[in-house]
């Protein structure tokens, strides 16, 4: 059964025609995920720390001693400040995390929030989205609607499923309605059904 991630199925849904079609074939035949090639590991991993071990704010930038890589060196800063900015006087306690697998049509998709949370007293699962690339509507919608479909069973009561554009500082929640959520799925439904019967073709 394939497996694919939320990028994955946002970079699927953002295309149409042919790129839509080169897309799955980039997916199916890429090489197998490597941390050696993930440039925003160590980034991602020093967030989670930070609020595991209940560190300051202040501490975040402290992932730039570990690194030698010039172009994380160079890149990672304004993410750091992003992240800084949203975190501001916010009083936020870390809560665990976990994931999801959301199946249709023997495609799964693989949904890992980074971040569980409490800010403020509210529980939230937080999504890192670290890329320079502008977060447009549709990637914000699938991202979450997913994130709500998949988690909420699982998540403590009142807990708000979130994407956090970190170099922006900018947090989108989910707050869809029954029928927005269904419209939604449906869409990301028949994408999936399109990738299911293309990937044995290709």
């Amino acid at each position: 059964m394939p497996r694919i991630t939320l990028t994955d199925v946002v970079d699927i849904i953002s295309k149409s025609g042919t790129p839509k079609a080169t897309k799955v074939n980039q997916i199916k035949y890429r090489q197998a995920y490597s941390p050696q090639t993930d440039f925003y590991k160590p980034l991602r991993e020093w967030i989670v720390s930070i609020h595991q071990k209940n560190h300051p704010k202040n501490q975040l930038g402290d992932v730039l001693k570990f690194l030698t890589d010039e172009k994380k060196i160079k890149n990672y800063p304004k993410a750091i400040s992003g992240y800084e900015k949203w975190w501001g006087r916010k009083v936020i306690s870390w809560n665990s995390s976990f994931s999801a697998v959301y199946s249709y049509q023997n495609i799964d998709i693989g949904i890992n929030p980074e971040l569980g949370v409490v800010v403020d007293g509210v529980p939230y699962l937080i999504k890192l989205y670290l890329k320079d690339e502008h977060l447009h509507k549709l990637r914000v919608d699938v991202i979450l609607a997913l994130m709500q479909f998949a988690l909420s069973s699982g998540a403590p009561d009142d807990c708000k499923m979130a994407i956090l554009d970190v170099r922006n500082g900018k947090l989108f929640c989910a707050s869809y309605d029954s029928a927005s959520l269904e419209k939604l799925m449906r869409m990301v439904n028949a994408e999936l059904a399109y990738v299911a019967a293309l990937w044995d073709q290709i």
